[in-house]
């Protein structure tokens, strides 16, 4: 299995309620059950109030790496990344378990 993180910051005086944040993450919600390839999948916003901390998260698990690379591929998670984009930046981890 492979475990996918995503952690978004939002753009300098973007905030929750910015219709474009409020598009990006009905995006991102829609995906679940869309897409064969993702076995869990789960997302949130950030409760910690902590300096370092990231705004919202993604955590989806994928049965191997072709199957993530479908998924990255995929049209409907490339429009969700493409509203992201617009207001946000994000880092990624992916690792084996």
């Amino acid at each position: 299995m492979i475990r996918h993180l995503v952690l978004f910051k939002l753009n300098e005086g973007v905030e929750r309620d910015d219709p474009r944040v409020v598009a990006g993450e009905k995006a991102f919600r829609a995906l679940d059950g869309t897409i064969a390839e993702l076995r869990h999948w789960e997302l949130g916003w950030n409760i910690s109030d902590r300096p370092i901390a990231y705004d919202f998260a993604i955590n989806s698990a994928f049965d191997d790496a072709d199957s993530l690379r479908r998924y990255v591929e995929h049209p409907d998670h490339q429009a969700g990344v493409a509203l992201w984009r617009e207001f946000a930046t994000w880092v990624i981890a992916d690792y084996a378990y």
